[in-house]
């Protein structure tokens, strides 16, 4: 029987002729995402950077068509009107960002006071109904503020909280409570109740226990929270307009607004006030960013 060269040789493993469809370069990649996102980030930072040189702009340049973005005069005239009355004196905008440096302040201490061990109970404690409890305090959030001001302005008419930095204080708790609980709770879970059941083995009582030992490890979340609970705080501005009246409870969001109205309009003095504004949320952000990276990446991983 003959065999042929063809079926004598075997046949190797059969080769894909179509050829490889090429892709970007890792080099090439890099710099088209380096693109896009320095495109994304100037679109996104654009009405900032304006509002920053609108502050620094004099008058005329200000209202210049077209529009100057460069080879404006600098001037630190509105943020000095920031803070000064053109009579001399503490200006309005002033007192309106310390009321706003007070309330936001003391309602994010008390939210987070209040908020951390309530989340540690229902935690740690077989609560009854607790999924239906959180359920209930979680929908308080549901509602905008603008849907409850009318009721709760009849309410502080009753009691007498209209007009008073204890009224917002107030209501600010109360509003960032329910989300300073969810939150917390979630940070708790990922604390081993391991290590509470230790200490108590060594003498200390559960508060101690949860004071020494898990408190320390919930630091990174108390500041993420707190971050949250206070940009809440310092930005809300239904309930600080319609339960304020007076300047020298009013807080900076209805007092920035009130600057836009009448015949014109001082953009450069909004435009600074808007800065002084932005600052210090920013800054709290930064003195606690790394606490508040690993704050809320928490969780992200299961082990």
């Amino acid at each position: 029987m003959a065999v042929s060269v063809d079926e004598a040789v075997s046949a190797g493993p059969v080769r894909d002729q179509t050829r490889p469809t090429r892709r970007l370069g890792g080099r090439g990649r890099s710099v088209l995402e380096i693109a896009l996102l320095t495109v994304l980030a100037v679109v996104m930072l654009f009405p900032v950077l304006w509002m920053i040189e609108t502050s620094i702009k004099e008058n005329r340049d200000v209202y210049a068509v077209p529009a100057e973005f460069f080879g404006f005069t600098v001037t630190m005239e509105h943020f000095k009107d920031v803070f000064v009355a053109p009579g001399g004196g503490r200006s309005a905008l002033s007192v309106a960002f310390l009321n706003s440096a007070v309330v936001a302040g003391v309602s994010t201490v008390l939210a987070t006071v209040l908020g951390v061990p309530a989340a540690w109970a229902y935690s740690r404690f077989a609560v009854k109904a607790r999924k239906d409890q959180l359920f209930f305090i979680l929908s308080t959030r549901f509602m905008p503020p603008v849907v409850v001001v009318i009721p709760i302005f009849l309410m502080y008419r009753q009691v007498g909280l209209i007009d008073s930095k204890l009224g917002l204080i107030l209501i600010y708790t109360a509003y960032n409570l329910p989300f300073t609980i969810w939150m917390m709770k979630g940070f708790v879970d990922e604390v081993p109740a391991e290590y509470e059941d230790a200490a108590m083995l060594d003498g200390y009582t559960r508060l101690q226990a949860f004071r020494r030992h898990t408190l320390p490890l919930l630091v990174p979340g108390i500041a993420a929270t707190a971050v949250f609970a206070l940009i809440f705080s310092w930005n809300e501005f239904v309930f600080a307009i319609f339960l304020t009246s007076s300047d020298s409870v009013r807080t900076a969001p209805p007092a920035i607004a009130g600057l836009i109205g009448g015949t014109t309009t001082d953009w450069g003095l909004v435009a600074a006030a808007s800065v002084v504004f932005a600052l210090p949320v920013l800054v709290f952000a930064y003195l606690v960013r790394k606490h508040l990276i690993a704050g809320v990446t928490l969780g992200a991983v299961r082990r």
